[in-house]
């Protein structure tokens, strides 16, 4: 992809095409403040670059029928969604329509040359599949802090050896193409506000509960970053004053009491010693537990599963009230690996922000789990890179 907009106007055609579909040009200008003359002149130019192509006749307002205008069926983006123990890579077309979707297991600590060797690998097999002749641009999330305006993360506590790696320069290298690069969770946030639990809302927190946990931070439809690229970084919100060690440095930090890295920890900890026959079992057959070993156990009635996800579910609970009070979002969505752990952790969570929060903020709040599962992050990726280029230089 060569072709950009070449002003505010045909950007914002190319989004409402992107987000909406095929229009007409009737339709086009119902929906931008353009006059008619305008709005032709600038489909046109459109049509001139390859962006978007006529695609059949529309149907008739009175006159003259016109052709539909759609997106180039030929653009594909690359959505990439790194996690702290699996990587995600999807191929998409222009409208974000998710056309071949891999799931590989990765240790994300085993450091960017390994990691993106895997990204490139399964890249190169999607491309294979003839769902790509080529890539038009990649989105990559990070389970970490990215200063964003330079693609690169810093400090990222469960990502040791990425410490100011230059992910979005190094994979635009390799792929030949432009890259964007975000933390995951607000990757997360924009897929479920695309095309998930979150299409109508405007104001909202996305909670993303994995080996670590973070928070989207949506502001008027646009993902909120914070000066540094750090905001939402609420998984080291101190829940317990000298409290567990966490990875940060810190002591007592939700992470540290509440993630699947906790979550496993404490689960084997109960089956060793004995309060656990369930997860005990579990600990036998595997070897270690997981977060979906603990929901099992609880979906089969123990008593002590059940405990480990109401107490986690308390302390999300108590840092998403605090959120609650200062943000007044009009929905929280919940995802990430750890929402397996389904109802039981969403009523805990509810019960804690609806009794701690004031009730002009949680009136109307609903809090929901997430509608995407794992394809939220890639979507997320390659919205943030059709964002970029479909916007002028």
């Amino acid at each position: 992809m060569t072709a950009r907009p070449a002003n505010a106007h045909q950007t914002r055609l190319l989004r409402l095409l992107r987000d909406e579909g095929p229009r007409s040009r009737a339709q086009l200008g119902d929906q931008v403040d353009l006059s008619r003359s305008k709005l032709a002149v600038e489909v046109d130019r459109l049509l001139e670059t390859g962006l978007v192509v006529a695609d059949g006749l529309a149907a008739s307002r009175g006159g003259r029928r016109s052709h539909n205008i759609r997106l180039a069926p030929n653009l594909r983006f690359l959505g990439v969604d790194i996690g702290a123990t699996s990587v995600d890579v999807a191929v998409t077309n222009a409208e974000l329509e998710v056309l071949g979707h891999l799931n590989h297991p990765m240790d994300v600590r085993e450091g960017p040359v390994a990691v993106f060797e895997q990204v490139l690998a399964m890249a190169a097999k999607l491309r294979a599949t003839g769902l790509a002749e080529h890539v038009d641009g990649a989105g990559i999330g990070v389970p970490g802090p990215v200063r964003f305006p330079d693609g690169v993360p810093v400090a990222p506590p469960i990502m040791p050896g990425w410490d100011g790696f230059p992910v979005r320069e190094a994979l635009s290298q390799e792929l030949g193409c432009p890259v964007m690069v975000d933390n995951d969770v607000n990757l997360m946030a924009m897929g479920e506000q695309h095309s998930g639990v979150a299409r109508s809302v405007g104001d909202f927190l996305c909670i993303k509960i994995g080996t670590g946990i973070g928070c989207g931070i949506v502001v008027g439809g646009e993902v909120y970053r914070g000066t540094t690229g750090s905001a939402g970084d609420i998984g080291h919100i101190q829940v317990e004053a000298e409290g567990r060690p966490c990875a940060c440095g810190n002591r007592g930090c939700l992470e540290a009491h509440f993630s699947g890295a906790a979550l496993a920890r404490d689960a084997e900890e109960a089956a060793r010693s004995g309060r656990s026959a369930e997860l005990a079992v579990r600990l036998a057959a595997a070897g270690r537990l997981t977060a979906t070993d603990v929901a099992a156990a609880a979906a089969a009635g123990d008593s002590t599963a059940l405990d480990l996800i109401r107490e986690g579910g308390n302390r999300v609970g108590q840092v998403i009230a605090g959120l609650v009070s200062f943000f007044n979002p009009g929905l929280v969505v919940i995802g990430g690996g750890v929402t397996g752990l389904g109802h039981n952790l969403l009523a805990s969570v509810r019960t804690q922000v609806y009794r701690q929060s004031l009730p002009l903020a949680t009136r109307n709040l609903p809090i929901v789990l997430g509608e995407l599962g794992p394809v939220a992050g890639v979507t997320g990726a390659a919205l943030l890179i059709s964002d970029h280029l479909f916007s002028s230089p």
